[in-house]
């Protein structure tokens, strides 16, 4: 049953034994009035017996409304009890998260703590290593000038000894060198009628290069109708021993139009090789020439 029901159920007893009450005083009171002219003798006895029936009914009533009371002071006390419980428990709950805030607050305060002796140790260790590194580099700095000490006395005793020897020799080496220095002169001098013999016949030959690519390149050329006579272009041309060209392009001053300037590299570019048999001398690799046109 649920307590809804057993509420109701209370409540429809406690009802009857109120009325029960109700019914049994006003037959107290309709009894101890004078009915004489109503009343027939003969009926007093069933009065009577049906009085005593009402009150045992009343009692009957009476006890189902006080059970119905006990039952919901029971329930009553029930919930009080349950309600006692919980507060109970919600305070036991929070006692619970107060004592686990506070030992979270002491492990905290306790890591706090731990961190704060870690970073003292730490600081601690990190001079002491600090103080060890100063002393080695001290030390280090010490055996360093100890060591420029000793390897500067022992440069000093190289150095006095290798001046004697340069003193023991200065006589002979100054004798050698005043006779080289005159085999030099005497070498110079023949280098110097040489190279000029050389330059003369290497000038001479470079002339003669410059005149067999001016001739190659212009047998070469397909001279085009806007080619004017005084005609001057700057070459850049590389090439490989042997006379082969690589590139060619205009590279300095050139007063021929775009077609006159693009038929002046076809004609390098044409012949394939440019004279070399007999030009080693004067070959390099690039070269800048001047291409020349004043007329048939």
């Amino acid at each position: 049953m649920s307590f809804w029901q057993e509420f109701n159920a209370r409540l429809r007893a406690l009802g009857l034994a109120l009325g029960v009450h109700g019914l049994m005083a006003a037959l107290v009171v309709l009894g101890t009035m004078n009915w004489e002219p109503f009343r027939k003798p003969q009926n007093l006895g069933l009065t009577i017996e049906a009085v005593i029936v009402d009150t045992t009914e009343i009692k009957k009533q009476r006890d189902a409304a006080k059970q119905a009371a006990e039952m919901e002071d029971r329930r009553r006390q029930r919930n009080e009890e349950l309600e006692r419980q919980k507060q109970r428990e919600q305070e036991q709950q929070k006692q619970r998260e107060k004592d686990a805030a506070e030992k979270r607050q002491r492990e905290l305060e306790e890591q706090k703590k731990r961190d704060a002796q870690d970073r003292l140790q730490k600081l601690r260790m990190e001079r002491e290593r600090k103080l060890e590194d100063e002393r080695l580099k001290q030390q280090r700095e010490l055996d360093q000038i100890t060591a420029e000490r000793e390897a500067a006395e022992r440069n000093r005793k190289i150095e006095e000894e290798r001046l004697k020897q340069i003193e023991a020799r200065k006589d002979k080496e100054l004798l050698e060198q005043q006779r080289l220095q005159r085999e030099a002169a005497v070498q110079r001098q023949a280098d110097q009628e040489a190279r000029e013999f050389r330059a003369g016949q290497v000038a001479q030959l470079s002339d003669k290069y410059q005149a067999a690519i001016q001739q190659f390149v212009t047998q070469n050329w397909l001279r085009p109708p806007t080619a004017q006579p005084g005609l001057r272009c700057t070459l850049k041309i590389v090439q490989i021993p042997g006379g082969e060209v690589i590139s060619a392009a205009i590279s300095g001053q050139c007063n021929g139009d775009e077609a006159t300037r693009r038929s002046i590299l076809a004609a390098v570019e044409r012949g394939g090789a440019l004279p070399y048999r007999g030009f080693e001398d004067a070959f390099a690799r690039e070269i800048d020439f001047i291409f020349i046109y004043d007329g048939d």
